[in-house]
C-alpha cells in the first residue's frame, strides 16, 4: 500500500510553528527605549540554528521521499513528481510548478529569507518559469498543428540538446539546435550531438550560419527573454529567415519569475518578460506576420487537452 503524501503538509506545519515562535516583542520593547529588555528576551529564545535544522530536516524528508525507491539517476525525474503524478522526458527543466522538491527548497528560502538554490540531481532543475520545459510539453500538440511542416526543426535555445532529443523520436522528423550560451556540463549525449554537428553553440546576437529557408520550422524558448530590444530587432527577422513554413516563440508572461540561480551563472542578465501587445507591435514593426491557422490548431488542441500553457506561444509566419 502506497503511504499518502503528507510531507508538502509537514513543511507547511513546520513554517507556520517557526513563524510563530518568531519574536516581535523585543524590537518593541528596544523601539520603546526600556534598557536591556531586547537582550533578556533574546537569552529566553530559541536558537535559530533550531529553526533553520528543522527546515533542513522537512525539506530533507521531501527528498528522501521522492528518491526512495527510485531505482537511481534514471528515474530521478519520475521520482521528483510522484507528488503530482506527473512524467516528464529524461533531462527536462523542472519549475517550481511541477516539481516538489524546488517546493521545499523555496519555502526554506522563505524562512531563512535568503534565496536558497536546490542541488544538483543530475538534470538541470530550475525553481522558476522555463519555456524550454514548457515546449518539451508541447511538443506533441506542436506536431499536431504543425503536421507536416514539422518534419525539418531547428530548435534556439538553452538545454537544446534535450528538445532536440525529444524531437527526434517524433516519426517522420529530424532536428537540429543552437544553444545560445556554453555547454559547461553536456552529458554523453550532449557531446553526440554536438560532435555530430546536430547542436552547435552560437551566439544568436549575430546572424544564424545557415542559408535561408533551411528549416521547415523553427522553435525559440528562454532566449528572446534575455535580449535588449536591440538585439532583438536583428535576431527575430534572422530566425524567421531560416524557416520555410513557421516561426514559434515562446516567452514568459510579465511578472513571472525565472530562476535566480540559472540566470546568473548561464544567461549572464535577468530575463525581461515582455507583454503579448509589446510582441505584437514588434512583429507588425518587423513586418512579421500572425499564422491564424496554425494558431486556431493550437488552441483547439489545447482546449481539448484542457492545458494552460505557462508561457506565451506566438506562430509567425516566415519572411520571404
Amino acid at each position: 500500500m502506497s503511504r499518502p503524501n503528507r510531507h508538502p503538509y509537514l513543511l507547511r506545519s513546520l513554517y507556520l510553528q517557526m513563524a510563530s515562535r518568531r519574536p516581535n516583542a523585543s524590537r518593541r520593547f528596544a523601539d520603546s527605549g526600556v534598557p536591556f529588555m531586547g537582550a533578556l528576551h533574546h537569552k529566553s529564545r530559541p536558537s535559530p540554528l533550531l529553526s533553520i535544522g528543522l527546515v533542513v530536516v522537512g525539506a530533507l524528508l521531501v527528498v528522501g521521499y521522492m528518491y526512495h525507491g527510485s531505482g537511481g539517476r534514471s528515474s530521478d525525474i519520475a521520482a521528483l513528481n510522484r507528488l503530482e503524478g506527473l512524467s516528464y522526458p529524461k533531462g527536462t527543466v523542472l519549475t517550481h510548478e511541477s516539481s516538489a522538491c524546488c517546493y521545499a527548497f523555496n519555502l526554506l528560502s522563505i524562512v531563512l529569507d535568503e534565496d536558497v538554490n536546490p542541488p544538483s540531481i543530475g538534470v538541470p532543475l530550475l525553481c522558476g518559469v522555463s519555456c524550454t520545459a514548457e515546449l518539451q510539453r508541447l511538443i506533441p500538440i506542436l506536431k499536431k498543428s504543425y503536421g507536416d511542416s514539422m518534419r525539418k526543426v531547428l530548435h534556439v535555445g538553452p538545454e537544446t540538446c534535450s528538445v532536440v532529443s525529444q524531437i527526434l523520436k517524433e516519426e517522420d522528423t529530424e532536428a537540429w539546435g543552437v544553444e545560445p550560451y556554453e555547454l559547461d556540463d553536456a552529458d554523453a549525449n550532449c557531446k553526440s550531438l554536438v560532435s555530430k554537428g546536430v547542436v552547435r553553440v552560437a551566439d544568436i546576437k549575430f546572424p544564424l550560419p545557415y542559408k535561408p529557408k533551411s528549416f521547415s520550422l523553427v522553435v525559440v524558448s528562454d532566449a528572446l527573454d534575455y535580449l535588449s530590444p536591440k538585439y532583438i530587432n536583428k535576431t527575430v527577422p534572422d530566425l524567421a529567415r531560416v524557416a520555410s513554413d513557421g516561426l514559434v516563440i515562446l516567452s514568459g508572461y510579465p511578472g513571472h519569475q525565472r530562476a535566480k540561480l540559472a540566470e546568473l551563472s548561464k544567461f549572464g542578465r535577468p530575463a525581461k518578460f515582455r507583454s503579448s501587445s509589446w510582441w505584437i507591435r514588434f512583429f507588425i514593426q518587423t513586418s512579421l506576420e500572425e499564422n491564424e491557422a496554425v494558431h486556431k490548431k493550437f488552441e483547439q488542441a489545447v482546449t481539448k487537452q484542457s492545458y494552460k500553457p505557462d508561457c506565451q506561444v506566438f506562430h509567425l509566419k516566415p519572411l520571404h
